[in-house]
């Protein structure tokens, strides 16, 4: 029975706004920060859904995935990203590998969130542990439409990675050549 009683007390702490209180149950027992209610939604949904942004950083900090598997979240998941952008919530902020939403968005070949980043003003040429940026990200996955918004939104093809590659070494097959005479004319 414990279980099932501090989830819902984290996701009730989340919705009404406890910072500290919240902070001190999730430091104590970290697998609380993504434990869910019986809506299977997390402490990062209702955060989010009452609009407490200072609790949505500090779980975002720890390395609370936004796109969890949850149903909110995968129906909302654009939604909440907004949400989160809309309160204030820094779109460069990095999980525990070191990477960026505009990184994963890349790496996914989701269009629609590298929109949603840009429109907030995420870097485009932040980099993660590897040094990739999210356009070495796109272009390895051969994410074409991905690749080109970023680059047509000042993502560098020139920033080397730990590898020294730039993201025009990393891109495949013509992908490469589309990048360079964008940039290049």
């Amino acid at each position: 029975m414990e279980g099932c009683v501090s989830n819902l007390m984290v996701c009730n702490l989340a919705y009404s706004g406890k910072l500290e209180e919240l902070k001190e149950s999730i430091l104590a027992d970290k697998s609380l920060a993504t434990r869910t209610d019986q809506d299977s939604r997390t402490a990062l949904h209702w955060a989010c859904s009452a609009g407490h942004t200072e609790i949505v950083e500090f779980l975002l900090q720890l390395g609370v995935p936004v796109n969890d598997k949850d149903d909110a979240a995968s129906k909302n998941r654009h939604e909440i990203a907004v949400m989160l952008l809309e309160g204030g919530a820094n779109p460069d902020a990095k999980d525990h590998y070191e990477a960026t939403a505009m990184h994963r968005a890349a790496a996914k070949g989701n269009l629609k969130m590298i929109h949603i980043l840009l429109y907030y003003k995420a870097s485009t040429n932040i980099q993660d542990t590897e040094g990739n940026t999210p356009l070495h990200l796109a272009c390895d996955e051969e994410r074409v439409e991905e690749a080109k918004l970023l680059v047509s939104q000042g993502a560098s093809i020139y920033i080397e990675n730990k590898e020294e590659k730039t993201p025009l070494q990393v891109a495949k097959g013509g992908l490469g050549l589309i990048l360079k005479t964008m940039v290049e004319g």
